[in-house]
């Protein structure tokens, strides 16, 4: 199993634009990604409601996990994501 642990680097954390700008990264990954808090239950990636549902905050530590081909790349390029609060994933990363 391939796992990230990364902070979240929007200020408001995973919700409403940030949840919505991930989910959408993680749904264009085709690769089967769960996220978590560090001390939480896994939850799909690719589901708005459930990313909504853990309530992470800003600084709060998150778990990319993915047991998938392909996994290790798709980890990373969420991982940027998260980490820096973009506003989208760069094709380039």
């Amino acid at each position: 199993m391939a796992e990230r642990r990364v902070n979240v680097g929007w200020a408001e954390g995973l919700h409403a634009r940030p949840a919505s700008i991930f989910v959408r990264a993680a749904t264009a990954s085709g690769v089967a990604i769960t996220i978590s808090k560090a001390d939480g239950n896994p939850v799909n990636a690719a589901s708005m409601l459930a990313v909504l549902g853990l309530g992470a905050q800003g600084g709060e530590e998150i778990v990319l996990a993915s047991d998938a081909d392909g996994a290790e790349a798709a980890l990373d390029r969420l991982a940027k994501l998260v980490a820096e609060g973009l506003e989208e994933l760069p094709e380039t990363v």
